[in-house]
């Protein structure tokens, strides 16, 4: 008898699934903003795929 798997709920919120891959959030936007230049808080913005070494990790914390 096998067992269902269960979805890593932390993935689950923070990875979505899209027709190129895993779409995510930059790290490094939370706090501290002010000692960051202006630049790099520009740069974190918006989003970036996964990259192609770790799609098999996220694979599996999705169950996919």
């Amino acid at each position: 008898m096998s067992y269902k798997l269960k979805t890593k709920s932390a993935t689950k919120k923070r990875i979505k699934k899209t027709g190129g891959g895993y779409k995510r959030k930059s790290a490094n936007r939370r706090h501290l903003l002010t000692s960051k230049s202006t630049k790099r808080k520009r740069h974190l913005r918006g989003t970036s795929l996964v990259n192609a070494s770790d799609v098999a990790a996220v694979n599996r914390m999705l169950n996919n």
